[in-house]
């Protein structure tokens, strides 16, 4: 969990951009179409979300709570599947041009 959490922390800072697996490969014109801190802060929040779950995944195993595992499970995959649906349907994180 530790490991998520700095990756949380420097990415809602809006940095750490080459840490975020697709965008880090696109070629420089095309990296220049988007908001790479606005990106950057999206993938921090769902970073801390994700840290979250597995906090709770971690607590049911010390604390032999089923309950706990599974509110656990449910914040792991309700996260991944929202910022995989987010940052996939529209233009959210691209530069408006003016």
């Amino acid at each position: 969990m530790i490991p998520f959490l700095i990756l949380a922390f420097v990415l809602s800072k809006g940095k750490g951009g080459f840490l975020i697996a697709g965008y880090n490969t696109l070629p420089a014109e095309k990296k220049a179409e988007y908001d790479e801190v606005a990106l950057c802060k999206f993938m921090g929040k769902i970073m801390y979300a994700i840290s979250f779950g597995i906090l709770l995944l971690g607590l049911s195993d010390v604390l032999a709570n089923q309950p706990l595992f599974i509110i656990g499970m449910i914040v792991f995959v309700v996260s991944i599947a929202f910022a995989l649906i987010y940052l996939n349907t529209g233009d959210r994180f691209k530069k408006r041009s003016t």
